[in-house]
């Protein structure tokens, strides 16, 4: 009996230049999902989309963030970044876009990025924050090894605020 078809598991790549159309059909496409859990962008975002990617490349180009994709059958479904690199550190933040969610691609994507910060941008140590409603996101922290460090206010509302220390295999210590 013939091995049933497997849909190639999604890419994390590091942003490119040649991302940018793409990212900005899956910014504009999830745009209202998105602003259901967590801060709009607003529109100056959208209207000045190139010169952002722009000055994200140009910062990632000093080592200060490293911005990523979640690529699927050669479609964004989903971004996650490690932001303000500093002592070891970083901030993550992710987001998948509304046709993708529900399958997990959050969890492994966050798992996928907490063995490369720790492996190939030597951090360790992560911290992330989501608002208090964002069950989905909540979960994903708690199954990818992130304790509760506090309460946060994103975009003036409740939220949480989490850490996952890092070793160079990439899994969480202690």
């Amino acid at each position: 009996m013939p091995a049933p078809d497997h849909a190639p598991a999604p890419a994390l790549e590091r942003l490119r230049a040649d991302h940018a159309a793409a990212l900005l059909r899956f910014e504009r496409r999830n745009r209202a999902w998105f602003a259901a859990s967590i801060p709009d962008r607003g529109d100056a975002y959208f209207a000045e989309f190139d010169e952002r990617i722009a000055a994200l490349l140009a910062e990632q180009a000093t080592g200060v963030c490293h911005f990523h994709v979640i690529v699927e059958d050669g479609r964004i479904v989903g971004r996650i970044n490690l932001v303000d690199v500093a002592d070891g550190s970083a901030d993550l933040g992710y987001r998948i876009a509304e046709e993708a969610a529900g399958r997990g691609l959050a969890t492994a994507a966050v798992r996928a990025i907490c063995a490369r910060a720790a492996d190939d941008y030597a951090l360790t140590g992560l911290s992330a924050a989501t608002t208090e409603d964002n069950r989905a996101s909540l979960t994903v922290l708690t199954r990818t090894g992130f304790v509760r460090t506090g309460s946060v206010t994103l975009g003036g509302r409740p939220g949480i605020a989490f850490a996952r220390a890092l070793t160079p295999s990439g899994t969480a210590r202690g």
